[in-house]
């Protein structure tokens, strides 16, 4: 086989393997930060092992869910603080897993950019894998794609992919009736939701990424990056003490949306707005936009993250364990008979 007359190589068109073998090296230490039992391999194969006897299980369910980081992902390339877009994207799949059930065991990357800066990259993954730690699930696996022409300069793209595990038998929501009471966790701000319009309201308010937030410390691209809260370790010291009927992620479709998900047919609920106050970041967002009340609690988690659905008899103690785990808790309602989520209070 001849050479070929000018001497091409890959790198000359844009991919540099080295680059990305130093990637590699370099988050061997975040990824092993985050080995636990029945992780059967490390990275560098063309696959991951993950042993599920090994993890505790005798007659486990899988269960898999994948998500991204959305718009917010551009806020974090456009002021560079990229270090937390790697926890927003482990939450994002490992809250889902969680309502399920089941307990998150191993996590897998996939960054795409279109020439790879190895610091920007390690950034991330290192956010990933405390994420993982966060969460108690390892970090056993990943992709990182060079491809040229695909992306302008400097920018990326995540995706992420969690596998869980329960006992067969042991899966939410189960048993939701009318009278279960719902327990509303904290969220840590906007999430990793609604960021197309929390940029549209940015470029309204005039301000850049590096003004002063308006409603706490730092800039206000930094506070807007804040990452998503992991609920993962809390949940399931609640789901193991009992009464936990099912779990709902507050994610794009507010708390208006994702409730009924985990209602049963003739099911719906009552959430008193005034059990919490709302986070400044969305009072400063509906004072920008003039957003109306409904259309907040349908776009964004209005300061809260979960909700648990808890049998009544066991609020009072659910309560104290979630607490005891770190949260804030909040009781917003209960279980209704009829459909939909309606509202008392104001927001």
């Amino acid at each position: 086989m001849t050479s070929g007359k000018n001497g091409l190589t890959y790198a000359q068109a844009g991919v540099d393997i080295d680059a990305g073998n130093a990637l590699v090296e370099r988050i061997k230490p975040a990824a092993k930060r985050t080995n636990r039992s029945g992780v059967a391999s490390g990275l560098g194969g063309f696959g991951a092992l993950f042993d599920l006897k090994d993890a505790g299980y005798s007659d486990p369910i899988l269960v898999g869910a994948t998500d991204g980081v959305g718009t917010k992902l551009r806020i974090a390339i456009d002021t560079g603080h990229v270090d937390g877009v790697g926890i927003d994207l482990v939450a994002m799949c490992v809250n889902d897993l969680v309502c399920q059930g089941a307990e998150p065991l191993f996590f897998l990357d996939y960054f795409a950019t279109g020439k790879l800066d190895t610091d920007t990259a390690a950034r991330v993954i290192e956010g990933i894998a405390e994420g993982c730690v966060r969460s108690g699930c390892a970090l056993i696996g990943g992709e990182t794609a060079e491809m040229p022409g695909m992306y302008p300069a400097g920018d990326f793209d995540l995706a992420g992919f969690a596998v869980g595990a329960m006992e067969r038998g042991a899966a939410l929501p189960e048993g939701v009736a009318p009278g279960d009471v719902l327990l509303g966790l904290a969220s840590d701000g906007v999430h990793s939701n609604g960021y197309s319009l929390v940029r549209k309201l940015v470029e309204l308010s005039g301000l850049g990424w590096d003004a002063d937030c308006p409603w706490g410390e730092g800039s206000l691209g930094e506070v807007l990056l804040t990452p998503t809260r992991l609920y993962v370790k809390s949940l399931l010291e609640a789901i193991r003490a009992g009464g936990v009927h099912a779990l709902a992620h507050i994610t794009g479709g507010g708390l208006t949306e994702n409730l009924p998900r985990v209602l049963p047919e003739g099911c719906g609920a009552t959430i008193n707005l005034d059990a919490w106050d709302l986070p400044g970041v969305f009072q400063w967002m509906r004072e920008v936009g003039g957003i109306e009340a409904g259309e907040m609690l349908k776009t964004f988690n209005c300061g809260i993250g979960m909700i648990v659905v808890v049998d009544a008899s066991e609020a009072d103690a659910l309560t104290r364990v979630l607490a005891a785990a770190g949260e804030t808790v909040y009781r917003l309602g209960a279980v209704t008979e009829g459909a939909g989520v309606s509202y008392e209070g104001t927001l």
